[in-house]
């Protein structure tokens, strides 16, 4: 209650703002990263490029953190008109639109050409339709990761057996099922959430992107990271479809023309797994190991079938869009 207090204060002192100060349209976007995350500072530079390519028309006014909204509550509060935009991680997507979670099927889509031609397929264009139906216009596929960073103290968790009886960080529903095929036991946690889990010992390893791990400071309380391409995270950046609608063909264009840019700059550029996330973290004193491809295509073996039979569960288009996926 206090939370949504404070966020309502701010949300109205915003609107109080004199007119002559503020654009002739302000898109309030909440999100949930941490200032220091490589997405949060896409957004930033979002908001810049929004600001030069409409000359002015629109504002936008960055709320990370969860400083107006939970991670869980952002779809709902752009639903609503209570904010203009957010950005959501795909992973929340699960109970809603589950559809999106294909990303979260192990090892299928994480290369620089698949990620590149996903912009424009009909794969893109199914999700953007189903995101629709549940209130929100989707304008940007921004990619958060396309690896994971197995964080652990005890030893690394490198093959399938080091999985074995550890509680592990979950990402979702659907990825969980690949970690208790592997023997691990899952509880699915925001990443605002992870650091106080390991220090206290609710789970024994975290997983996140490497920018992540470094972001939110895991590396105080977890000494080994294994990098992985294990899935594709994206931060769908979502508007409310009546704000969007009365947006002029101008301002939405100059708003676009950024999303697109936010979308060409977070593209890997190579499919070597986080290069500068892994410095980092050596840099932060982990001791990092990167999967070879041996090692990926033995976790893919026990992962990945578990986790596409029960996504094909979840919707009536899963196998099409693991075709649509395979086809990129």
């Amino acid at each position: 209650m206090k939370k949504t207090a404070i966020a309502l204060a701010v949300l109205l002192s915003s609107a109080a703002l004199p007119q002559a100060q503020a654009a002739d349209y302000t898109m309030r976007l909440s999100h949930q990263l941490p200032a220091s995350h490589h997405v949060a500072k896409a957004l930033e530079q979002f908001a810049e490029d929004v600001k030069t390519n409409t000359n002015d028309q629109v504002e936008v006014q960055i709320f990370g953190g969860e400083q107006l909204f939970k991670a869980t509550q952002n779809h709902a509060a752009v639903a609503r008109g209570q904010v203009e935009a957010a950005s959501v991680v795909s992973l929340l997507w699960g109970g809603t639109v589950p559809e999106v979670q294909v990303f979260s099927i192990p090892y299928l889509m994480t290369s620089k050409e698949k990620l590149a031609n996903f912009y424009g397929s009909d794969a893109e264009k199914l999700l953007d339709e189903k995101l629709q139906k549940k209130g929100v216009t989707n304008i940007a596929w921004l990619v958060d990761a396309n690896n994971a960073t197995f964080t652990s103290q005890q030893k690394p968790l490198i093959e399938p057996k080091d999985f074995e009886g550890v509680k592990i960080r979950g990402l979702s529903r659907l990825s969980d099922v690949g970690f208790i095929a592997l023997g691990a036991a899952p509880s699915t946690m925001p990443g605002s959430e992870v650091y106080q889990g390991l220090q206290t010992g609710v789970i024994d390893a975290g997983v996140s992107s490497a920018s992540a791990v470094h972001a939110r400071r895991y590396y105080e309380v977890q000494k080994y990271a294994v990098a992985t391409p294990l899935l594709t995270v994206y931060q769908n950046l979502i508007v409310n479809p009546k704000w969007w609608a009365a947006l002029p063909a101008d301002a939405k264009a100059g708003v676009m023309k950024a999303a697109e840019a936010a979308e060409q700059t977070l593209l890997p550029k190579s499919d070597e797994v986080d290069p500068d996330g892994v410095a980092k973290l050596k840099e932060d004193g982990m001791q990092v190991t990167v999967h070879t491809p041996e090692q990926v295509q033995a976790l893919e073996k026990l992962m990945q079938p578990p986790v596409i039979e029960e996504f094909k569960k979840t919707t009536k288009d899963g196998q099409k869009l693991i075709e649509m996926i395979k086809q990129l």
